[in-house]
């Protein structure tokens, strides 16, 4: 028999129930014979938060009623599947009556004693930085109150810091000691989920002695998990590897130990690092769109509406020449009408492909380095090449799904199959681009439009037409990026990489010192009629996860699966079982967590 199992007859509230610990479930079944229905749930062992003895609750509040004769048990429990929180997860709390105190002490050893067996890829202790001015400027009082309970009932500690500045995170991430954390939470949004990403890779990289500058470089993956807790203005991540935004659901896959592997983009200008992406790099609308918002920040979470509407009436398009490394089209393709979701068989594929069992001698880039040289012709590779005007160039590694665009950007991207998706999206008519856009917002294919194709892609490099290149400098200091242009001209004619440390470590302060402010005063008086007044630039910006390119020219190349989240993708609603099908009074309480 396995020594794990014990079985008893206990009470919850005023009825009897038949309960079994194997290891692996902890199940209670109702012993009433008047009720035909009997109800059964039945837990994972790793799923099941805490164990506490007496009558315990934690939310709203913690409160404690000692007991001789009670424990509670605490485990995970998935949201009914409605729509919109397919993915949602909450605190399932119930307490156990047994006959005496002896018992009652054997099923709270035996409990913790076969948690403990399944906590070996659970988190001890974590670093967590909140970012007070985030979003609704509510993640202190989001961790205290949601995220702070759940981790002290689960028993992981958790040294937190309160930023004061940008970038303060990436920072402490690459400077400070790292001994004994077991991953690193951000509580704020996208762009505290981006210091973070940048700091993890950055960290990796130099004590592994490689250079992130170079893209022929097969970067060293990342061992130290990184959480999201959203409370940001956009949360775009979280929701595409989780499903839903949601706080305790979040907090949940950090305390069982979930792990999710994430394809990263790292965008490359002259040999030199410009910045990671993990959903959005965009050129045209996207970078408009952004461009145009940080004009106006005085309005709020509303200024991306405005931005977009301005920019649509625009009826902008730029010329360009997108280079591209296709991907295998056996594996998959972003027309297969596949989603990835928990247990993806692409991305589990995919991990024997991007990470075959060889030497270390032999771990070299898979890639040949003329593939990624800014200066190679089509010859030396497989490029593909498209010359045309755009209204949109995007490359996402994921499906960049959000509460507005439920299936994304591009619905069958996978999380870390080690591609991406081009989406080209040529000059068309405004009402066609209409179309595309409201796609989005529905379950319509965006891609089943004569001006609009996708690729599925290892490596992507744009460049200007001749000509146009010497007005990128005059265009970017007109959206408030002074300077950038001097800045790739120094970098490009370094030879010795004495500038290569200052991308990954200063160049995103000093761009977040700049962001917004010149422009406001400039621009107060045109804000009623906006860009629509004002001359069409030659050249558009580039969105990088929300933040704004100083170069237009760039290359850009995934890596699969360099980091891991405390996530495990977006779970499937048919995964959820009653117990009695077709049972009409069931009503979703007999749920089986499988």
């Amino acid at each position: 028999m396995d020594p794990m199992w014990l079985e008893s007859v206990l009470m919850v509230g005023k009825k009897r129930y038949g309960v079994i610990l194997n290891g692996i479930h902890f199940t209670w079944t109702e012993l009433d014979k008047h009720n035909r229905d009997k109800k059964t749930v039945s837990v994972p062992v790793s799923e099941v938060i805490g164990v506490e003895e007496g009558r315990v609750e934690i939310q709203p509040q913690k409160k404690v009623e000692e007991s001789e004769k009670h424990f509670t048990v605490f485990s995970v429990k998935r949201g009914r599947c409605r729509s919109g929180s397919a993915g949602l997860w909450t605190v399932g709390r119930t307490q156990f009556y047994c006959s005496s105190r002896d018992l009652r002490d054997r099923w709270v050893t035996q409990l913790r004693t076969a948690l403990k067996a399944h906590s070996g890829s659970r988190p001890h202790r974590l670093l967590v930085f909140i970012n007070p001015f985030g979003g609704k400027k509510r993640g202190v009082q989001i961790y205290h109150s949601l995220v702070s309970p759940l981790l002290e009932l689960a028993g992981i500690s958790a040294h937190v810091v309160v930023t004061e500045r940008a970038n303060q995170a990436r920072d402490h991430i690459l400077k400070k000691e790292l001994t004994g954390f077991d991953g690193v939470v951000c509580v704020g949004g996208d762009g505290m989920f981006s210091e973070l990403l940048h700091g993890v890779i950055g960290r990796t990289q130099q004590e592994a002695g490689l250079s992130e500058h170079d893209p022929t470089v097969t970067l060293q993956t990342c061992d130290l998990h990184i959480g999201i807790i959203p409370a940001g203005s956009t949360d775009c991540v979280c929701f595409a590897t989780v499903g839903v935004n949601d706080p305790v659901t979040s907090t949940l896959h950090i305390i069982i130990g979930d792990s999710q592997p994430l394809d990263v983009c790292s965008v490359h200008h002259c040999s030199t690092l410009v910045r990671y992406s993990v959903s959005l790099v965009g050129y045209g609308f996207y970078g408009d769109v952004l461009a145009e918002s940080e004009r106006h920040r005085w309005m709020g979470p509303l200024r991306y509406d405005y931005s977009g509407c301005m920019v649509y009436l625009n009826n902008r398009s730029y010329s360009g020449t997108v280079q591209f490394l296709p991907a295998d089209p056996q594996v998959s393709s972003p027309r297969d009408n596949t989603r990835c979701l928990s247990g993806c068989r692409v991305c589990s594929e995919s991990t024997e492909r991007l990470f075959p069992q060889s030497d270390a001698s032999s771990h070299a880039s898979s890639y040949s380095p003329s593939l990624y040289s800014q200066n190679s012709s089509q010859s030396e590779g497989d490029w593909v090449s498209i010359e045309g005007r755009f209204r949109c160039v995007s490359l996402t590694c994921m499906s960049s799904s959000c509460p507005r665009s439920p299936l994304g950007l591009s619905p069958a991207a996978h999380l870390a199959d080690g591609t991406g998706d081009l989406i080209l999206v040529r000059d068309t008519h405004t009402l066609g681009f209409l179309k595309y856009l409201h796609r989005h917002t529905n379950t319509q294919d965006q891609f089943d439009l004569p001006f609009v194709e996708v690729h599925r892609v290892r490596a992507v490099r744009f460049s200007l037409p001749p000509g146009e290149e010497d007005s990128e400098g005059e265009e970017d200091g007109g959206r408030g990026l002074e300077g950038g242009e001097n800045m790739a001209e120094q970098e490009c004619g370094n030879s010795d990489g004495v500038m290569h440390k200052s991308i990954s470590q200063q160049h995103l302060a000093e761009r977040g010192e700049k962001r917004g402010m010149g422009d406001h005063k400039k621009d107060k008086k045109n804000f009623l009629c906006g860009p629509c007044c004002s001359r069409a630039p030659l050249v558009s910006v580039w969105n990088c996860d929300g933040e704004i390119l100083p170069y237009t020219e760039i290359l850009c190349r995934v890596h699969g699966q360099l980091v891991r989240l405390f996530a495990r993708g977006i779970e499937d609603r048919a995964g959820t079982r009653t117990c009695r099908a077709g049972n009409r009074k069931c009503k979703g309480r007999c749920v089986l967590h499988t």
